[in-house]
């Protein structure tokens, strides 16, 4: 089992430029099923998820191909439809090959998804489209066998809540459906932005990108093209945190500014100065100082709950009593335990997290037990006193790329020592 460690105590300074969106590509890869050609994706981040999703679609037949950052996928000869239980539980994401494989194919098997444990996240609103569109829904040894033995139609949807990947799953599943699918109340996080962008270049027709409804004339053929994946604002938010919690400065190259506007707000609160010019952030984090009482993660335009561990590390450093309530996930409090070992005085009742910060953290051995959570404790490692060593690196390496070199080119100290 792959550990990271880190030794703490140095303000980070220097500049990194910030890596492709985990979030976008994995949508991207599986949208790459409704053409028969190759596509690339350039800006690809190199990391396990994305990997695992390459591996994914090998299985059901894609070719693929790496020139750097540059993923190239054929999918002119997808002849299987079943995924692999290992490819399934290990990656939530791969539910998003239903509405492509259902399109494209007329049938998938798949067992019920994995990834993160960090609460309930069920797929029900998924299948609710897809059984609305007509296709046959089963279990098989308890997991799910989806397969639709006639063409998709295209339907008018309601969601009944904001869910990301079921609205994801739905523009998939339509742009591969003749007539016109209408879907309200969707979505709106950039990465469903950046997917209805990308198949539009692919020749899709789709009205309503950006906003919470969506009009989609599927059916149309689709062409392969090449694109640039959009730039992290999770990871970018983490490098500017890592840099607020050790009272550093930093340039970040490339980050997506317009979709941080709430994690910068939250930024500027704790005392933090920023500005952005010709494609850069340039962030002061010296006078990070303030608490912050009663933030509340949201849907986007919301803070995203993926900042909110990563937040709570950097709330740790600063006087004063900080709240944070949880409205996404009601298991994203698990890395509270691991922050407490390090010293943090923090606890949580029900949706919310009490943060006393000011007190000095220490280096420990603590855990990583899901992808943002295990950021947080980098974060947190950063500005502690001493050497941490953190279990479970491979939560990490599934969203960020290289982290230790990016903190190294910051002038922090962290190794990822790989498992034998």
């Amino acid at each position: 089992m792959s550990e990271i460690l880190v030794e703490g105590g140095r303000p980070l300074e220097g500049e990194i430029t910030v890596q492709g969106s985990k979030n976008a590509a994995l949508p991207m890869m599986a949208a790459c099923l409704l053409q028969e050609g190759t596509m690339t994706l350039h800006g690809c981040p190199r990391i396990t998820d994305v990997f695992m999703m390459e591996k994914i679609l090998q299985s059901l037949g894609a070719k693929t191909t790496w020139e750097g950052h540059s993923l190239r996928i054929d999918c002119s000869e997808i002849s299987r439809c079943q995924i692999a239980d290992t490819y399934a539980e290990s990656m939530r994401s791969s539910v998003l090959l239903m509405g492509s494989m259902l399109a494209r194919k007329g049938c998938i098997q798949i067992t019920y998804p994995g990834g993160c444990q960090i609460g309930k996240r069920p797929i029900d609103v998924h299948l609710a489209i897809f059984r609305e569109m007509g296709a046959c829904i089963q279990e098989v040894n308890h997991g799910l066998c989806v397969c639709c033995c006639k063409p998709l139609k295209a339907i008018s949807f309601e969601f009944p809540f904001s869910s990301v990947g079921a609205t994801e799953n739905g523009i998939l599943a339509a742009v591969g459906t003749k007539g016109i699918s209408r879907f309200r109340n969707c979505a709106v996080e950039p990465e469903i932005t950046h997917l209805c962008l990308l198949l539009k270049k692919m020749g899709a027709k789709i009205d309503g990108i950006g906003t919470r409804n969506l009009q989609i004339e599927g059916g149309k053929m689709l062409q392969p093209v090449e694109y640039q994946v959009p730039k992290d604002r999770i990871v970018a938010g983490t490098y500017l945190s890592a840099v607020a919690a050790t009272k550093g400065c930093c340039v970040l190259h490339e980050p997506p500014i317009q979709e941080m506007q709430s994690v910068l707000k939250v930024y500027e609160k704790m005392g933090g100065q920023w500005e952005y010019f010709s494609g850069k952030l340039k962030v002061n984090a010296v006078d990070v100082k303030h608490p912050v009482r009663n933030l509340v993660t949201a849907c986007y335009p919301g803070f995203p709950t993926d900042m909110q561990s990563i937040l709570m590390s950097v709330l740790l450093t600063v006087s004063g009593e900080s709240c944070i309530r949880e409205t996404i996930f009601e298991n994203r409090f698990h890395v509270i335990s691991q922050l407490q070992l390090m010293g943090g005085n923090i606890y949580s009742c029900g949706q919310w997290a009490y943060i006393n910060g000011g007190l000095p953290l220490h280096g420990a051995c603590v855990e990583a037990r899901e992808l943002r959570g295990g950021a947080a404790l980098v974060v947190a490692a950063l500005s502690a006193n001493g050497v941490t060593r953190i279990r479970n690196a491979h939560y990490i390496q599934r969203g960020y790329e290289e982290m230790d070199k990016r903190i190294q080119e910051l002038g922090g100290v962290m190794q990822i020592l790989e498992s034998q």
